[in-house]
């Protein structure tokens, strides 16, 4: 199928199709439960920086997991590959992303449960914990097109209530390897996943994911290639936790959700894609956000398995 050159018609068809389900509730986390359930969203962002939006596009809300699959990337330019995998494997694990668990080798399965993503925060560079979430956020707003500020009210809730991350930290660090103390840890990570973003913003971020780790429009570079290589793999087989298999064989995306309600894809040298609804099924991912991510697969012809048309 040849991709027309305004994709807003085909977006707001997509939303008309998907908006009516009202499957799934809010993440409890009062900053997210109390959100407009009727907010919905779609937005596209190919590789030249041209970007399409429908609905409730340019509506900020916190960013959160779907930060990891970024932060996964600034872990392997800061130390390398090879030392990413020492503490963290990229196995899907088929548990739920809060699981408090590690696999036989004492590495968090994967960067996309919150084990392996607290233990890439702690690996990305910087002299100390306030310079590493420094260059998280420099590298999170260079791709979105914007300086990004965090959402105090959402980095309080989730501070007040962080045991479950904290003890997960305590765990890696007590039977594996953390190369920082908990608190710090969870604290930056915390704050990472409180950044607030647009639907739109968030597909130019995975847009320059599908675009090589440089910023589309631009010739500037965030990611390394081996980096940005990596990132979208694991998106494909653990960003959607454990409904990961699902996801592949029928949306066939690199996606990562967020429990805002967001997700973010990335179609590799062709565009980025996200959406927002903050209505979650029991994975925790956005129920219509998926519903119109496979709606994106279909007509646009994104399966990552499904042959390219030679005029496309």
């Amino acid at each position: 199928m040849r991709r027309p050159e305004d994709l807003t018609p085909c977006l707001d068809e997509i939303l008309d199709r998907v908006r009516d389900d009202d499957y799934g509730e809010p993440h409890e986390l009062p900053v997210h439960a109390e959100a407009d359930l009727d907010k919905f969203a779609v937005a596209v962002v190919d590789i030249d920086g041209r970007w399409w939006g429908a609905g409730d596009a340019e509506f900020h809300f916190p960013i959160q997991s779907m930060s990891k699959a970024v932060v996964y990337g600034l872990a392997i330019d800061s130390v390398g590959l090879d030392e990413v995998l020492r503490y963290i494997d990229v196995e899907p694990s088929g548990d739920a992303f809060n699981r408090i668990s590690l696999d036989d080798s004492n590495r968090p399965a994967n960067p996309m449960i919150n084990a392996g993503a607290l233990t890439a925060h702690s690996l990305v560079e910087g002299k100390d914990a306030e310079h590493r979430f420094a260059r998280i956020c420099e590298t999170l707003s260079a791709m979105a097109g914007r300086e990004l500020e965090m959402d105090e009210e959402c980095y309080r809730q989730e501070m007040a209530s962080n045991h479950r991350n904290l003890g997960i930290a305590h765990m890696v660090k007590a039977l594996s390897e953390l190369p920082d103390e908990p608190h710090d840890v969870v604290d930056g990570y915390t704050r990472q996943c409180a950044l607030a973003l647009s639907t739109v913003e968030l597909a130019r971020i995975g847009a320059t994911l599908a675009n090589d780790g440089i910023v589309p429009g631009t010739e500037e570079r965030v990611l390394s290639e081996e980096a940005t290589r990596h990132v979208l793999s694991v998106m494909l087989t653990c960003g959607m936790y454990d409904s990961a298999g699902d996801w592949v064989s029928t949306v066939g995306i690199p996606a990562k959700s967020g429990i805002s309600g967001g997700i973010i894809g990335s179609s590799p040298g062709r565009s980025g894609l996200a959406t927002y609804s903050p209505r979650l099924d029991k994975h925790g991912n956005s129920a219509r956000g998926q519903a119109a991510f496979y709606q994106l697969s279909q007509e646009l012809d994104l399966h990552a398995l499904r042959p390219r048309h030679r005029d496309q």
